[in-house]
Formats: structure tokens, sequence, C-alpha cells
């Protein structure tokens, strides 16, 4: 993996040299020196597979879902509500909030669900709630994988019952089992095997959230 190289002034306006090939920025007032384009190591690399969905995929798949959901919302008198389930979907949200070209304001759930197993219990409990009143107001759950659909459907009944004009929702990830669930789900990025992932807000026992990309586990992390 290589970090990009970042632009450096060929004039610096304070009068301190620079030196090809790397960046610079103030610390407290500091000026301090950042190697540009050198290699950065991977500090998963020895945990996971394979990448299955590169940082890249996900951005231009992002930028397509922001796209469809505009499209659709295009005339709704309020901003579109965006409801992310924490932590998984912050990562995903946060850049499709950025992407969507209408205006919204984003609200978070915490359910629990997952614990540090490698598949979803069925048995969900809110840890956090909404911050706000979606009575009357267009909503899109934000998910960042749909593994069986089992905590979506419960989700969805329970947001449904606060009233909303709408409810939909819209997912990066989706998992064979989570097709044949009763759940309509309006936008999906990518269908995924029956794997378990991480990166890109997704864990295990917390840790692979910071990855830029989505991975497979490899098994002998979980099983052991």
């Amino acid at each position: 993996m290589t970090l990009q190289g970042s632009v450096t002034r060929a004039h610096p306006v304070d009068g301190i040299p620079r030196t090809p090939g790397i960046a610079t920025h103030r610390r407290r007032g500091t000026l301090v020196a950042v190697a540009a384009n050198l290699p950065v190591a991977d500090p998963y690399a020895d945990d996971i597979d394979a990448i299955l969905i590169t940082e890249d995929q996900i951005r231009e798949r992002t930028a397509e879902l922001a796209a469809s959901v505009a499209s659709r919302y295009a005339d709704i008198d309020e901003d579109l509500v965006l409801i992310g389930v924490l932590k998984g979907a912050i990562m995903f949200m946060t850049d499709f909030a950025r992407a969507l070209p209408i205006p919204s304001q984003m609200e978070f759930m915490a359910v629990s669900s997952y614990g540090s197993s490698t598949s979803s219990s069925g048995v969900v409990r809110i840890l956090k709630d909404l911050d706000r009143d979606i009575e009357g107001r267009d909503v899109l759950i934000v998910e960042d994988i749909i593994d069986s659909g089992l905590t979506l459907s419960w989700l969805m009944k329970n947001l449904a019952t606060r009233s909303p004009r709408s409810l939909e929702v819209c997912t990066l990830l989706r998992k064979p089992e989570a097709v044949r669930s009763p759940v309509r789900v309006a936008d999906v990025g990518f269908d995924i095997p029956n794997e378990f992932v991480v990166g890109y807000g997704l864990d295990y026992a917390e840790r692979y959230r910071d990855l830029p990309y989505i991975g497979r586990l490899k098994p002998s992390v979980y099983s052991s």
C-alpha cells in the first residue's frame, strides 16, 4: 500500500527550504517533515486473507449510490434524515453523506446483536437511541453490511412505529442470506460471499475498522 504524495510549494512563503519528496506541516508552530511516496505497512496484513473490495472501488460505488438516492429524494421538503447503526456504519455513512448532492442530516443508533462472534444472534437491544423525532420525515437507514437481515428487520419495525414519512435502506454490503430476507433494500453497493469480512468500519472484536478496504479475515484469527 502506498501513501499518495503531497503537493509541496516550489517557493515557500516562510523562507524555510523544502526537500523534494518530503511534505511538511506545522505542529504547534514547529515545521515537521513528513515522508511522501513511501511504502506504508498494513498493521493487519498477517490477519487478512484477501482484499475483496478496494478503497477505489468503495469510493466509486459510494458515489453511484449517493446519486441514485438523491434522484429519489430530490423533491422532498425537508432534509433527508440518514440513520447509521454504530459503530460499523460510521465510515460508509460519512463518505455517503459527503457524496450525496442533496441536504441531509445524520442520526445514529447503537444496537447490540453481535458481540465478538462472527454471526448475528438475532437478539437486539438498543444501546443508543435517536436524538430527534422522525415523525413525518423521509428516513434512510445507511448500513455497512446486511448479514442475515435479522437486525435490520427488527430496526425497520422499530423505526416504522415512529411514523416517518418514508423509510428506506441503503447498504454497502449484502450477504447471500440477506437476499432472502423479507426486508426490502432500495440500494445495495456490493453483494458478497458468505465470508467474514472486516475493514472500512467492519470489525472483529473491535479491530480492523480502520482499514480503508474490505478484506476477508483469516479463519485462524477468529477460530483460535
